[in-house]
Formats: structure tokens, C-alpha cells, sequence
């Protein structure tokens, strides 16, 4: 993972913008920051991005030696010790998986991981395969032991997969870093599908984000305004395979097993991008219905819907 550095430039007010990204979490992580001192904008920065870097290294089910890997990997025979950090995350994961009706669950590895392969060989699973997989998916095979700090999984071959919630988790703990280093304008994005900003823009506009419901396809985005506050998409089309002209995309209905239908993008803005994440894909799985609900459970949260495509 190598952090990239562009040049700094000056904005109208003749303070000084500096540029950085990050390749890390499977996707690109980009951060603008304004401020009248270069060095200490970059210093602050960088920093911010070690430490996605670091929940890369710890939340990846792809490296074996993280913390996720190692709850996969044995979870099953015995309780796993872990630390606070990842436990709290993993209880923050429970309650909404809860409260959303199970459309929000991280423990949806055999599922995530039997639609990939399905999708890689461009069929669909087969059936018994995809029954397996949904029997031992879901955070009621999840047991969070708060005394012990452990975790265990109530039946083999559960997993976990932080993919829907860890990057905006990242960019919290980023965020964070860079308040504590006294930055006060900021815009973080991961992807096309988190951002959070800092404060607004040095001119004192709030940092405009452009959501296009319907990438492709020549429709109006939907335009937003951030001011110290967090941004998350969700979206069927992305990384999608097609089978006798039925399109089926990478996010799963816990509750059924099977790739989202209803040809919905969402989106959720408020405090933190770790709970916009989440919400964004359980609204995004409980459809138009669940706006009402969402805004009760959440009311600093707001909820949106809008039709991408044809499900």
C-alpha cells in the first residue's frame, strides 16, 4: 500500500490545499485538506492514513494474520480472545444487524463468498451449495462473550466479513486523527462510496458530493452539501455478473441469501460514516418502506432512495 502525494496548491485565499490518497481496504481512499500550513496539513494527513492502514491490516479477511482471519479460522472450535476495539465494533455490528431486521449482518462470509464464485464462473450456485451457505450465515451463530472479551461461532464454517462496515469504521478513526492534529477543513472519501467532511471549505462553502443514482445512464445526480458530517452509497450495479439476461449484483439479502433486487441506490448522511455504512446497506435491503423506520430508530440519520436501474 503506498500513500500517494500530490503537490499542494493554494486556494483562492492563499492558503494552502494538499492532496493525498491511499490504496488499501480493496479500494482508494482521497483526502483534500485546506489550511495556511503545507507541511503540517501533510504531516496530519498522512498520519490519518496510517491508521486506515492500520484496521486494513486488523479487519482484512484476506490477510491472514488479521483479527477477522483469525476468528474465522478458529472461532468455530473455541472462544477467540479479542481486543475492546474489535469487539466493540462487533457489538456495534450485532445491535443494528437487530434493529434493521437482519438486513444489515457482517456474518455473511459463506454467502459473499458463494455468489463470488458463482459470479467468477458466470452461473448460478447451486442449489445446495447456496442452503449450505445461508445455514451458516447470520450473527445469530455469532456469541460475543462481553465478560471474557472472546468470541465465538455456534456452528462451523460461519465467517465474518467486515466489507460493509470496516471502511467507514477507517474513516471515523481517520477523521478523528485529523481533529486531534487541529485540522478544521477536511473532505475524506473511500471509494465512490463513503465520504465524510471537516468542517466545510476554506471559502466557507460546504464541500459539494455529486450522487449519481443512475451511473450510465445520462440521469440528474443528486447534489449534497456536507458540513462536518458523513455521506455513504449504496448500490446494486457496481461489480454484478449477468445470467440469462438477469443482472445480479454483489450485495446480499442476509435475510434470503440472494443478491438484492428492486434496482434501489442509497444513500444515508449524519455523524458517522461507520453507521452511514451500515445503514445504507440495510436500507438498501429493506427498499423504500424502511425510510420511516430508519429515521425513528436514527433521527440523526437521514435516509434516501432513489431507482438506479431496472432489478
Amino acid at each position: 500500500m503506498t500513500t500517494v502525494v500530490s503537490p499542494e496548491f493554494r486556494v483562492p485565499s492563499s492558503r494552502f490545499r494538499v492532496l493525498l490518497a491511499l490504496e488499501a481496504m480493496a479500494t482508494r481512499f482521497e483526502l483534500v485538506l485546506e489550511g495556511d500550513d503545507a507541511a503540517r496539513l501533510r504531516a496530519a494527513g498522512e498520519d490519518a492514513l496510517r491508521e486506515i492502514e492500520r484496521l486494513d491490516a486488523r479487519l482484512s479477511r484476506y490477510r491472514a494474520t488479521s483479527v477477522v482471519s483469525a476468528l474465522n479460522a478458529h472461532a468455530a472450535v473455541g472462544p477467540v480472545p479479542i481486543d475492546g476495539e474489535v469487539l466493540g465494533l462487533l457489538r456495534a455490528c450485532a445491535e443494528v444487524s437487530a434493529a434493521s431486521g437482519g438486513a444489515f449482518d457482517i456474518a455473511v462470509g459463506p454467502l459473499v463468498k458463494t455468489w463470488r464464485l458463482a459470479g467468477d464462473a458466470g452461473r448460478l450456485p447451486e442449489p445446495d451449495v447456496l442452503e449450505a451457505a445461508r445455514a451458516c450465515s447470520g450473527m445469530a451463530h455469532v456469541a460475543i462473550d462481553e465478560a471474557a472479551g472472546a468470541v465465538r461461532f455456534l456452528r462451523p464454517g460461519v465467517s465474518l466479513d467486515f466489507g460493509a462496515a470496516g471502511k467507514g469504521y477507517a474513516i471515523d478513526r481517520a477523521v478523528e486523527c485529523l481533529r486531534e492534529a487541529g485540522v478544521t477543513h477536511a473532505l475524506l472519501h473511500g471509494g465512490t462510496s463513503s465520504v465524510h467532511a471537516i468542517g466545510v471549505q476554506e471559502d466557507g462553502r460546504p464541500w459539494p458530493v455529486s450522487w449519481d443514482p443512475k451511473p450510465g445512464r445520462g440521469g440528474a445526480g443528486v447534489a449534497f452539501r456536507l458540513s462536518d458530517e458523513a455521506l455513504a452509497i449504496s448500490a446494486t450495479h457496481g461489480r454484478s455478473f449477468v445470467v440469462q439476461g438477469r443482472t445480479y449484483g454483489h450485495v446480499i439479502d442476509p435475510r434470503t441469501g440472494e443478491p438484492v433486487r428492486g434496482g434501489w441506490s442509497a444513500a444515508v448522511r449524519g455523524p458517522t460514516s461507520f453507521m452511514c455504512d451500515m445503514l445504507s446497506t440495510a436500507l438498501l435491503v429493506r427498499g423504500p418502506e424502511w425510510v420511516d423506520e430508519l429515521r425513528a430508530r436514527w433521527p440523526e440519520y437521514e435516509g434516501t432512495l432513489r431507482a438506479a436501474r431496472p432489478a
